[in-house]
């Protein structure tokens, strides 16, 4: 029988509850105090808070785990290193915050022997919460007991796909700024949802494709259970599968070899040249069929599929 995380799932639970508290009682704050790290990225009070409530929470509730927080670092269990970690991110979307966007996110998820294994995500400015734990589906709702399953989209073409991503910055830096943008236009429709969001969104079967150049994995191991338990695809960019890269492409599976033909990025000291399998940067989209008229299929993936 398959190991159930149903108990993790349901402290993870709690843990958004209190991180809900904490961080939607500052949020529009005129007085919330903000600082940035070296990174210059930034940092509040309410990350420092939420993480801090969190870790507690998890020493007392599952001493022998370790626990890796975005502002705090790693600190080990009793168990020693290895076995389980908590990953998390106490507000993810920080800069939206900060300006009293509500698109903003706890992510907290499980790692168990190198594989997220469970995941939640909680928006509570956006009255939102999604979940997923390894071989049970993902689900969003207001809490286990109210909830719907979610699945990713069937699209199968690019020229009919969503696209969302976080922003364009960040792409050059990896050489990758005029393949991004080529994506974007072959794309059917693009936005910057942005953040934990976009996967989120993917994971309904709202978008498609999201991708981003630069992120941590605490930025992504709660978006990569979700994403695939919802039958979804979540790699770096050099096709590495979960949130152990530098960057991540989440995809509805049937997409991603076709995003991967554009966003791929293979890192080495030699240039690389393109593939007669790659796109040229210059492809245009495909143009519509004489009539004007474009079949499309948003339906999200059945159940029964759940791998």
């Amino acid at each position: 029988m398959a190991h159930s995380y149903n108990d993790d799932l349901r402290l993870a639970h709690v843990l958004a509850d209190n991180a809900d508290n904490l961080s939607m009682d500052r949020f529009g704050s005129i007085d919330l105090q903000v600082s940035t790290k070296p990174d210059m990225t930034y940092v509040t009070e309410s990350d420092e808070a939420v993480e801090a409530t969190i870790r507690r929470t998890l020493k007392s509730a599952r001493t022998r785990d370790i626990v890796l927080g975005e502002e705090q670092g790693e600190e080990e269990g009793t168990s020693g290193p290895g076995g389980r970690r908590w990953i998390i991110d106490p507000i993810d979307g920080t800069a939206n915050f900060v300006r009293g966007v509500p698109v903003w996110a706890t992510l907290i998820a499980l790692e168990e022997d190198g594989e997220i294994v469970a995941g939640c995500v909680s928006a509570p400015a956006l009255g939102r919460r999604w979940w997923a734990s390894k071989g049970t589906g993902a689900y969003t709702g207001k809490s286990l007991m109210s909830s719907r399953e979610i699945r990713v989209s069937r699209v199968t073409e690019l020229e009919n796909a969503s696209l969302s991503y976080a922003s364009l910055g960040g792409w050059d830096a990896i050489g990758k700024a005029e393949a991004f943008a080529a994506l974007l236009r072959r794309c059917w429709r693009t936005r910057a949802y942005g953040d934990f969001f976009s996967y989120m969104l993917l994971a309904e079967g709202a978008v498609d494709i999201a991708a981003e150049p630069e992120l941590k994995v605490w930025d992504m191991a709660a978006l990569d259970i979700i994403v695939r338990e919802a039958g979804g695809t979540f790699t770096s960019l050099a096709g590495q599968p979960g949130p152990w890269g530098d960057n991540a492409l989440a995809t509805n599976s049937r997409l991603h070899d076709a995003a991967m033909a554009y966003v791929g990025h293979f890192p080495d000291p030699a240039p690389r040249e393109m593939s007669p399998a790659e796109p040229s940067w210059e492809v245009e989209p495909t143009p519509a069929a004489p009539d004007n008229v474009r079949s499309f299929d948003f339906t999200r993936e059945p159940s029964e599929d759940l791998p």
